[in-house]
């Protein structure tokens, strides 16, 4: 290597140092310039997946709670402070078993606060049973089929065949009561 290359070489290598040099220079004084807001943004995020990490815990710690009240009630429904502990944990699985309880007991009067619940499934499903109970015809959205044909059996009951053709032929063939409600549109025409 010659002398010259030599040269051109120590001047490559100082115009790169140079030049980070001019760029650690720059990041210090873009720091000095904008410190507070970077370390602020720093703690901020640390608060945030601190705070994260507390309201997770908190939350697994509730979940926690009232997985071991429901299954203590599993074994046990008539325990009260299961109860309590599963309705200050978690009331929509509260109000579930409270429905389940329900309809297992054919208890109308616990349904009834049921059918108020904020829970759409839960309010719905309550009232239809609730009407289903008492001998009532039903009106659900998600028993839809299930209240036609509750419907048309009171009606073939009360001797109102024509109400009960109009609700059975609501029913679609091929739903899961398709068949029952075929087989009641034949029980008309034979009392007929």
């Amino acid at each position: 290597m010659s002398i010259s290359e030599s040269i051109d070489q120590a001047k490559k290598e100082l115009s790169s140092d140079e030049q980070i040099l001019v760029s650690a220079f720059k990041l210090e004084r873009i720091y000095k310039k904008y410190k507070t807001i970077i370390w602020g943004a720093v703690i901020v995020l640390l608060i945030f997946f601190a705070g994260r990490t507390v309201v997770d815990s908190i939350n697994e710690a509730t979940l926690q709670k009232a997985n071991e009240a429901f299954l203590i009630l599993q074994a046990n429904p008539e325990d009260a402070q299961a109860l309590q502990t599963l309705k200050d944990a978690n009331p929509t699985l509260f109000e579930l078993f409270s429905f389940a309880q329900a309809v297992k007991k054919n208890d109308v009067n616990a349904l009834a606060p049921l059918s108020q619940s904020k829970n759409e499934v839960i309010a719905d499903s309550s009232r239809y049973a609730q009407k289903v109970l008492a001998n009532e015809s039903a009106d659900s959205v998600l028993y839809k089929e299930m209240a036609l044909l509750e419907s048309a059996y009171l009606a073939i009951k009360a001797g109102d065949a024509k109400q009960a053709r109009t609700q059975l032929e609501s029913i679609d063939e091929r739903s899961s009561i398709g068949l029952f409600a075929s087989l009641l549109k034949h029980s008309i025409i034979k009392v007929k």
